[in-house]
Parts: structure tokens; C-alpha cells; sequence
């Protein structure tokens, strides 16, 4: 898996501090692409302890009725957080996070995969410093995520003294 271009939104780098204050339903406060390769799946699988065969051999996802080798889902859903967690510089920020998948991500032989994610606020509390990030995840142009929500909160408000 390579990164293959990421874009931090309202001047946020990605070691920074989200201003909660500045943002706005609406807002996209990170976009990345990622190309996902074979090698990347047996990688995956590797840290994962899944050797799943659907994951890696065409000829087992095929007997299996599938249309070919297809990325496992945690690793989908992880590599659509990553922007969320460059945004936020701390990833102990975030307070929940859920998908539902809705379709696989199909990682060819030769021209492998691309996962691209735009995360976007959803729903904001600036006064609480928290927000619903909504992530839009496709896979070779087609949705693979479905309701994919991180709640997040700002550092202030993990401090004793902001909830006091």
C-alpha cells in the first residue's frame, strides 16, 4: 500500500491542532488516495494473522463466487481513517468509530486497487469540541463504506478542567 497523495483541509498540518471553533457542517477537512497492490494484501495479512486465500489467490476467490482477490475489510477500514487521525495529529481524539460495509474492494494483479476517502463534518458541537466526521470511502470508483461515522473531540475538551 502506498499513500498516493493526501490533502489536510483549513490549513491544518497534519501534527497541528483542528480548530473546532473553524469549522462548519459541510467541511472537508481531509482527502487522501491510497493504491492497494497484491503485495500490500499479503502484507496486511502478515500483521493481521488473516490468510484468508480469497485475499490473495484468484483462483480460490473465483471458486468462492466472488469477481477476484479482494481487499480484507479491516484493512479498508483503516486506511479510511488515516486522514481523519493525520487531521486530528493525536488519535486519542477519537471517541468512536464505525462503518458498514457495502461492497469489497477488488485488487487486480497487475493494476491493483485505489481507495480513495474524503471525511467530512458531519455534525458539530464547537461550544463541546466535538463532531461526526463522515467519511465517503470508494474503491476503484465505487462506495465500499457505507455510514462511516468517527466522533471525535478536541484536546480542550478531554481536559478535566473543560468538562468541570
Amino acid at each position: 500500500m502506498s499513500a498516493d497523495s493526501s490533502t489536510p483541509a483549513h490549513g491544518t498540518a497534519a501534527a497541528s491542532v483542528p480548530d473546532f471553533a473553524g469549522l462548519a457542517v459541510g467541511d472537508v477537512v481531509a482527502e487522501r488516495s491510497f493504491t492497494l497492490t497484491r503485495d500490500s494484501l499479503v502484507r496486511y495479512a502478515g500483521a493481521s494473522g488473516d490468510f484468508n486465500p480469497i485475499h490473495y489467490r484468484d483462483d480460490v476467490a473465483l471458486s468462492v463466487g466472488l469477481d477476484g482477490v479482494l481487499a480484507h475489510g479491516m484493512l479498508t477500514m483503516g486506511l479510511a481513517v488515516q486522514p481523519v487521525l493525520d487531521w486530528l495529529g493525536d488519535p486519542s481524539l477519537v471517541d468512536d468509530y464505525q462503518v458498514r460495509f457495502t461492497r469489497p474492494v477488488f485488487v487486480d494483479a497487475e493494476t491493483g486497487a485505489l481507495v480513495e476517502v474524503t471525511a467530512r463534518v458531519g455534525q458539530l458541537d464547537a461550544a463541546a469540541g466535538t463532531a461526526r466526521i463522515d467519511l465517503t470511502a470508494t474503491g476503484n470508483a465505487q462506495t465500499v463504506l457505507g455510514k462511516a461515522q468517527v466522533r471525535v473531540h478536541s484536546p480542550a475538551a478531554a481536559t478535566p478542567s473543560a468538562s468541570a
